[in-house]
């Protein structure tokens, strides 16, 4: 009887060591199969992350570091060609319009495109001899004649979905020098290919038969603004 006793708590006390040895390896795999390192960037705590093992031999251990940022830049460029220095009307009669013109071209990476404008240096033709004379619709020295402005877009040589360009500027009477008359527009990038000229500004004059004789001039500076 006393044997069977003995015999017995040996078992029992067999099973209760078993039960806490298994207990512990389940303690000591909890704790162990965690984190084993840090993934992280240098000179900060930012971006630290677990790197964590799966408790196997053998196994992996897996850590991950995110938001690490690339950067760049793409810098600007705005570049316009005009195909002449100068426009010749020639010789004006009176109530019959001459006219002249140029070209220009455009090539940038603005992201909004670009707008040109033209402006006249002295608001009509002046008389190089008595800048009190020109010839414009004004009637300021007694005479109305005509001086006009125009353009029209050319050929698209832009690459980008959605491009779209105005540049048609409808005749339109100048008689100032402090309006920047907008000749074109666009809204994207643009290449200058160096072939197809993006528009064609016009000048035109008509004299009557009081115009006095003698040179005339004016100086037009156009202006482009790149839309970045």
């Amino acid at each position: 009887m006393i044997k069977t006793k003995i015999k017995k708590a040996i078992a029992l006390a067999g099973i209760a060591t078993i039960a806490a040895t298994s207990s512990l390896g389940g303690v000591l795999n909890n704790t162990f199969a965690a984190t084993i390192g840090t993934g992280s960037v240098a000179g900060t705590a930012t971006f630290d992350s677990s790197v964590v093992w799966d408790d196997t031999f053998p196994g992996t251990a897996t850590g991950t570091v995110s938001r690490i940022v690339v950067t760049a830049q793409v810098l600007p460029t705005l570049n316009m060609v005009i195909s002449t220095g100068a426009i010749d009307l020639g010789t004006l009669e009176s109530g019959t319009e001459s006219n002249g013109s140029l070209d220009i071209e455009v090539g940038t990476n603005a992201a909004n495109g670009v707008t040109i404008t033209a402006r006249s240096g002295s608001g009509g033709l002046t008389n190089t001899s008595d800048n009190s004379l020109q010839i414009n619709d004004l009637v300021t020295d007694g005479v109305a004649e005509s001086y006009t402005y125009a353009s029209t877009a050319g050929t698209i040589d832009s690459t980008i979905t959605g491009f779209a360009t105005t540049g048609d500027l409808t005749s339109l009477e100048v008689n100032n020098n402090t309006t920047e008359h907008t000749i074109y527009t666009t809204n994207k990038p643009e290449q200058d290919d160096g072939t197809n000229a993006d528009v064609a500004f016009t000048v035109a004059a008509t004299s009557n038969a009081q115009t006095a004789a003698g040179n005339y001039q004016d100086t037009v500076t156009f202006t482009v603004t790149g839309n970045f």
